[in-house]
């Protein structure tokens, strides 16, 4: 093969070296090079318009080859001041001529060169196509975010109206709602009071059962749901001393409303009884019947002569505590007040307890259980596991009223004011939740939009330093075959191959 035809493989990444060691150009090159930059940069501050000139001196660095093409227009331009003998009077002319005459010297424009190639190839390109690979996966990762943000807005709205649903309020105005839903409290305990009369023949068996199996004298059994069944929810007072008080003195609880606009009603609560008693206009003094009213100045106060009144004409009656006036826990009815609620609940649990043994023991038809109370009551024999298991669903029952979600919080909103707080700031939280993901929500697309816009700029950026990058490539080339006789010269890499 003829010698001229062989081409001349370089690697990129050696392409000054190998240019240093066949001595193309010479070692201290960089420093021709930092002179050289100067005078560009006061060259290119006295510039004509043109639009060639304005893409060449836009987007990449300025090299030896941009200032040819710069020297080409300039001829055009400045060719009214060119003299009789052929030089160039411009001022711009001479710069940029004297530029190409610094780069010539030892090729100086040469090793530039092939070093803006390698900077392009190995670090421009890349970081560019790093930077578009990377917005293309934030804006994917911000698709996602809105995504969980929607679902996660979506979660915590269901999850606070679910709540608001247990509890039993729309959710509006928590603070007000909760308010008014306590004011339903003596009616819920009403029906509860009414639909404990149903327990009557599970009480009644209890009772029974206890007597034949403990044949000493026993407290009375389940005194207090034996009382509600009898005289519903009354007063504490009531239940305590056995009669119903002269007044009531009740107690209020004062909530904080002043974060909630549009309040419309009280925010004191009222614990009376749920109008189960009627006590007119008692004022807590003795009625002492249609007794004559004696006048203090005729009365004889001598024992002896004392004519129309006798002592068997006057009545006293207990008046209980403190002349008959029911103040504070006492004042509330016995579903009211926590401590005797409990009790109420306890006796129901105890019931419960009863029933479901009762229903094991009858279930088991053994000779032992059927000899052991064959000389009970014609009541404890009497009933059937069916039976039994119908009263026990009914005390179940009652006390699942008594121990739903709206039920609880209720009862401790009527035990302390601060609940209501604490229970609008825990229902809040939730949507809170839902408002910072509205935020991120806001945050990710602006996010997005804005790694669009640098997508945008970036991508055009790309091409142009690609192309710049192939004809710096094709220039070196080419002065390096005119230098071999014009063999051909490749510029090799697998990264350059990757990377173009």
């Amino acid at each position: 093969m003829n010698e001229q035809n062989l081409p001349i493989d370089i690697h990129v990444g050696k392409l000054v070296e190998w240019l240093i060691s066949r001595r193309h150009v010479k070692r201290e090159w960089p420093e021709d090079v930092r002179m050289i930059r100067e005078k560009i940069n006061n060259a290119i501050q006295d510039m004509p318009e043109h639009p060639e000139i304005t893409r060449l001196l836009s987007g990449t660095y300025i090299n030896y080859f941009h200032c040819l093409k710069i020297v080409e227009i300039l001829r055009e331009t400045e060719k009214d001041t060119k003299n009789i003998l052929g030089w160039y009077g411009s001022q711009r002319m001479k710069d940029w001529q004297e530029v190409i005459r610094l780069y010539e010297k030892d090729s100086v424009y040469l090793a530039e060169a092939a070093q803006l190639l390698v900077r392009n190839v190995n670090y421009e390109v890349p970081s560019i196509k790093r930077q578009i690979s990377k917005g293309i996966q934030i804006q994917q990762d911000c698709d996602r975010k809105v995504e969980d943000c929607i679902r996660g807005i979506a979660d915590s709205k269901k999850k606070y109206l679910q709540m608001c649903k247990q509890i039993g309020i729309a959710g509006d105005k928590v603070k007000h709602e909760l308010v008014d839903l306590l004011k339903t409290l003596p009616e819920e305990f009403a029906v509860i009071a009414e639909s404990s009369k149903s327990l009557a023949p599970a009480r009644q068996l209890y009772s029974d059962f206890l007597s034949f199996t403990i044949k000493e004298t026993q407290p009375e059994c389940l005194p207090l749901l034996k009382f509600v069944m009898e005289h519903g929810n009354v007063t504490t007072y009531e239940w305590l001393y056995g009669e119903a008080p002269c007044s009531i003195e009740e107690p209020h609880l004062e909530f904080s409303l002043d974060d909630e606009t549009d309040k419309t009603e009280s925010d004191q609560i009222d614990f009376g009884d749920g109008g189960t008693i009627d006590f007119g206009e008692a004022s807590g003094e003795i009625d002492w019947g249609n007794l004559t009213e004696v006048n203090t100045q005729t009365v004889n106060w001598d024992v002896g002569e004392i004519d129309n009144i006798t002592t068997a004409d006057i009545v006293v009656e207990d008046s209980g505590v403190a002349g008959g006036v029911a103040k504070d826990s006492e004042a509330l009815s016995v579903l009211y007040n926590p401590k005797t609620r409990n009790q109420f609940i306890d006796e129901l649990y105890e019931l419960q307890g009863f029933l479901g043994q009762r229903i094991s023991e009858l279930k088991y038809e053994g000779s032992v259980f059927f000899n052991q109370f064959s000389n009970a009551a014609i009541s404890v024999q009497d009933h059937t596991a069916d039976q039994v298991a119908e009263m026990l669903s009914q005390v179940k029952s009652l006390l699942a009223k008594l121990s739903t979600t709206k039920m609880q919080h209720l009862y401790l909103i009527s035990s302390s004011a601060r609940y209501v707080d604490r229970l609008a700031d825990s229902l809040k939280s939730k949507l809170a939740v839902g408002d910072k993901l509205a935020e991120s929500q806001v945050s990710a697309i602006q996010l997005k939009e804005k790694t669009a816009e640098e997508q945008r700029s970036l991508t055009p950026k790309l091409a142009l330093i690609i192309a710049r990058t192939k004809e710096l490539q094709s220039h070196i080339q080419e002065h390096i075959s005119k230098r071999y006789k014009n063999r051909p010269v490749n510029l090799m890499g697998a990264y350059l191959s990757m990377q173009l």
